[in-house]
């Protein structure tokens, strides 16, 4: 009997364990929108709950940094740029890059036609509307590399402060905006501009492109067996769900709206971002290209400057690994 009730014991203690799910926080870096609907897709499919993972989702916004939350303890993982990413460890945060979702960068400049530009040679005297928080270090190494002052002077540009929304080209603000090509891009066109109004320079096809959206952690929790054990199930159950995302676009975009609490997103403009999202995530496993790693490095240092803090050296230590994604990929 003793032997019998401890057999039981035993088997209760294996089922709970089996069935406890370990919970993972992740940051996103901006609202609910189909930029990430491949986490959103893990979780309305049953991906994390089959790797045993409990994910709580937390929207970003204008106001949240996802480097400041994960340094106060907020969040396990999170999604961000990588010039953010390297700008933090610099200054003392740790972050290591362990997947890599998006393949290709979807940052452009917007231009109105109308205002003579036609190339970058044309951008001098011009103004241009840039994001700040972390995504202008790819603006100012591209200005960089083309010559341009940035202080407004004669024959260099002006940089407008940019909202995240088109409102400074429809005002006629600034001759240019930033716009990702999944998202503001598209809202320039439904305010009835069309594309031949438009010219349109992709950062990466400038040669100044820079990985976004990859999934980061500090390597202090890294180094914790259990922790990168949790990383391994979650990116594997991620990347499962961004391929699925891939192949079921309008479905996709469905679950995005269902999780926007804000009611702000709308299921058209959803599946128009899911599929130019799509295009971003092709070709990618989850694992970092060290090429492309080399690419972000090479466009950050080539425009260090006042203006341009993101990191003034080649990055130290680990800012990268493939040990989370060679496990989760077998």
């Amino acid at each position: 009997m003793k032997t019998t009730l401890m057999a039981i014991a035993a088997s209760l203690g294996m089922a709970t364990a089996a069935f406890a799910e370990d919970s993972v926080t992740l940051q996103l870096k901006w609202v609910t929108q189909a930029q990430f609907a491949g986490y959103y897709a893990a979780q309305a499919q049953g991906f994390y709950a089959e790797e045993d993972l409990d994910v709580t989702i937390l929207p970003g916004g204008p106001d949240i940094a996802p480097e400041q939350v994960i340094a106060a303890g907020g969040a396990d993982v999170i999604t961000t740029w990588m010039p953010a990413a390297l700008a933090a460890r610099e200054r003392g945060l740790n972050l290591v890059n362990i997947a890599q979702p998006f393949k290709h960068g979807g940052l452009q400049l917007t231009c109105l036609k109308e205002t003579g530009i036609n190339s970058p040679a044309d951008f001098g005297g011009h103004t241009l509307g840039v994001w700040f928080y972390g995504n202008e270090y790819p603006f100012y190494s591209w200005m960089a590399k083309l010559g341009y002052a940035t202080d407004g002077s004669a024959g260099g540009v002006t940089v407008l402060k940019q909202a995240f929304n088109v409102d400074a080209l429809l005002q006629k603000q600034a001759d240019c905006i930033s716009v990702m090509t999944y998202n503001e891009y598209g809202q320039v066109l439904d305010a009835g501009i069309t594309e031949d109004q438009l010219v349109t320079f992709n950062y990466l096809n400038e040669g100044v492109g820079v990985l976004e959206d990859g999934l980061y952690v500090t390597e202090e929790m890294l180094a914790d067996p259990a922790f990168a054990d949790k990383m391994v199930r979650f990116v594997r159950a991620s990347m499962r769900g961004w391929k699925w995302a891939e192949e079921n676009p309008e479905a996709a975009a469905q679950i995005v709206v269902d999780n926007d609490q804000t009611g702000a997103q709308t299921l058209e403009h959803q599946i128009y971002m899911m599929g130019e999202v799509a295009k971003l995530t092709a070709g990618s496993n989850g694992a970092l290209d060290p090429a492309d790693y080399d690419q972000t490095v090479a466009t950050l240092l080539s425009g260090v400057s006042p203006d341009n803090p993101a990191i003034t050296k080649a990055p130290e230590g680990m800012a990268w690994t493939h040990a989370i994604t060679d496990l989760a990929l077998q």
